[in-house]
């Protein structure tokens, strides 16, 4: 081999060495590359597309309690109107204390009603099973 050859050989290895130490920020600035990385390895945009699925279900669950069961129970239960109108009073003295109970338990019922539909929906997906598989890696 000619000197001149090694010579090149020799330039061409110092610049690829140069150019591997050389920080990726001159490519791209740091902040975003890291940003994206980030979105990346966190699975942040799975996490926004549950958010905006789950917050859909959600008003989904509290129509359906407000259209259907509510007024269920309220022909059920004594008194009249449906469930979210109704309330008890306490009183003592000449003060009293009025306890919405019956929109506590709207609000409860359209926490389960939530809960349940994510839940098979979850299990319907087998999206349990690709969490495992992240988790082994």
């Amino acid at each position: 081999m000619s000197a001149e050859k090694k010579q090149q050989l020799t330039t061409v290895k110092t610049a690829l060495e140069r150019a591997a130490v050389q920080p990726r920020a001159l490519t791209k600035p740091s902040v975003v590359v890291g940003f994206v990385d980030f979105l990346r390895e966190q699975s942040v945009v799975g996490l926004a597309v549950g958010l905006v699925i789950g917050t859909q279900v959600k008003a989904l669950a509290d129509q359906l309690i407000n259209s259907f069961i509510n007024p269920l129970l309220g022909l059920v239960l004594p008194g009249t109107g449906a469930l979210n109108s109704k309330v008890f009073a306490v009183h003592l003295g000449h003060k009293a204390a009025v306890f919405a109970w019956g929109a506590f338990v709207a609000v409860a019922l359209s926490f389960l009603t939530t809960a349940a539909v994510v839940y098979f929906v979850f299990k319907a997906l087998k999206l349990d099973s690709l969490a495992k598989k992240k988790d082994a890696k």
